[in-house]
C-alpha cells in the first residue's frame, strides 16, 4: 500500500478503484487539498499531469513517490491514447492540473469524454476552485453566475466576445493573462460601461492575495498603466445595473415588506433592487428599518 504524509503523520493509502479521478488541486496554498485527493494521488496506478514539475512539488510536499506523466493540450492525442489503454487494462489514473479544478478551462474534458463514451468509470475528486474562490470573496452577488473562460488576446475580438456578455443578467467570471489584465479592464469599462462594479482577484490564496472591489472605472484608474499585473488574475463583473424607477416611499415600503414575507432580508433587497434600480445596501437599511419599527 503507497502512503502519504500530512503534518508529520503518514497515512497509508487504499488502492484506487480502476477508473478515471478528476482530481482537484491548490491554487496556491499546499494546504487546500483534501486527504481523499491525496489518496488518489499516492494510490493510482497512473497519473497524469498539466506540468509534471510543478505536480511533484505538490507530491513532494506530501511524501508521494510517484512518477507523473505529462497530458496537455500540445500531446493531448498521444497521452490520452496512453491513458485510455491503461483503462482499457483494468488501471486507475487520475488526472490533474497545474491548479485548481482540471477541465476547467483545459482541453482535458475531450478525455473524459472520450473515456465515458468507451465505458469508462468517472469519479471526480472535488475541492479548490479559483472561479468559486474568486466569487466568494468579490461581494457581487452568488445567487447566479457565468463563467466566460479566457477572452480573446487580441483587442478587437475581445470587445466582440465581451459585446455578447453585455445583456446578461448574472455575474460574470472571467480568468485573464497579468499581461493582458490592465487592457481587458478598459475594454470592459467601454462595453459594459464605467459604473458596471467589479472585482479583480490576484493570488488567490497565496501570501500577497489582493482583492479589488469597485466598478469597472474605478479598476481602470487603480491599474492604468500596468503593462503586467502581477499574479494569476480572475477579473468579475456584475450584473447590467437596472435603471431607478420612480417609486414613491410608500411603494417603496410595501415592496420591501411584501419580499421579505417569502425572502431574507438580504434576498428581499436583492430583488427590490433589480425590480427598482436602487441601490441593495440602501434598500436592505431600509427593510431593517421597517423591521425594527414593526418589532
Amino acid at each position: 500500500m503507497r502512503e502519504f504524509v500530512v503534518g508529520g503523520k503518514t497515512f497509508r493509502a487504499r488502492p484506487a478503484e480502476p477508473a478515471l479521478y478528476i482530481v482537484a488541486t491548490p491554487i496556491g496554498n499546499l494546504g487546500d487539498i483534501s486527504l481523499r485527493a491525496l489518496e488518489v494521488l499516492a494510490s493510482c496506478d497512473m497519473l497524469a499531469c498539466e506540468d509534471t514539475r510543478v505536480t511533484r512539488i505538490l507530491l513532494n510536499h506530501y511524501a508521494i513517490s510517484r512518477r507523473p506523466f505529462a497530458y496537455h493540450e500540445h500531446n493531448a492525442a498521444e497521452a490520452g491514447a496512453k491513458i485510455l489503454e491503461a483503462l482499457a487494462e483494468g488501471k486507475s489514473v487520475a488526472l490533474v492540473s497545474d491548479a485548481g479544478t482540471p477541465l476547467v478551462s483545459d482541453p482535458g474534458y475531450r478525455l473524459v469524454e472520450e473515456a465515458r463514451n468507451a465505458g469508462y468509470k468517472i469519479v471526480p475528486v472535488p475541492g479548490a476552485s479559483a472561479v468559486m474562490a474568486a466569487l466568494m470573496a468579490s461581494g457581487l452577488p452568488t445567487d447566479s453566475f457565468m463563467f466566460c473562460g479566457f477572452l480573446p488576446p487580441k483587442q478587437g475580438q475581445r470587445r466582440n466576445r465581451l459585446e455578447t456578455y453585455k445583456a446578461i443578467d448574472t455575474t460574470l467570471i472571467f480568468f485573464e493573462s497579468p499581461n493582458r489584465a490592465a487592457g481587458t479592464l478598459q475594454d470592459m469599462a467601454a462595453v459594459f460601461g464605467a459604473d458596471r462594479p467589479a472585482a479583480l482577484c490576484r493570488e488567490l490564496t497565496k501570501a500577497y492575495e489582493t482583492f479589488s472591489t469597485s466598478t469597472l472605472g474605478e479598476l481602470c484608474a487603480q491599474y492604468d498603466g500596468e503593462d503586467r499585473i502581477r499574479g494569476e488574475v480572475v477579473l468579475l463583473v456584475g450584473a447590467p445595473l437596472q435603471k431607478s424607477v420612480a417609486v414613491s416611499g410608500q411603494e417603496l415600503d410595501a415592496l420591501l415588506v411584501s419580499l421579505a414575507q417569502e425572502l431574507s432580508p438580504s434576498r428581499a433587497a436583492g430583488e427590490a433592487a433589480r425590480m427598482t434600480g436602487k441601490a441593495k445596501g440602501e434598500l436592505y437599511q431600509r427593510l431593517m428599518s421597517l423591521k425594527a419599527q414593526n418589532r
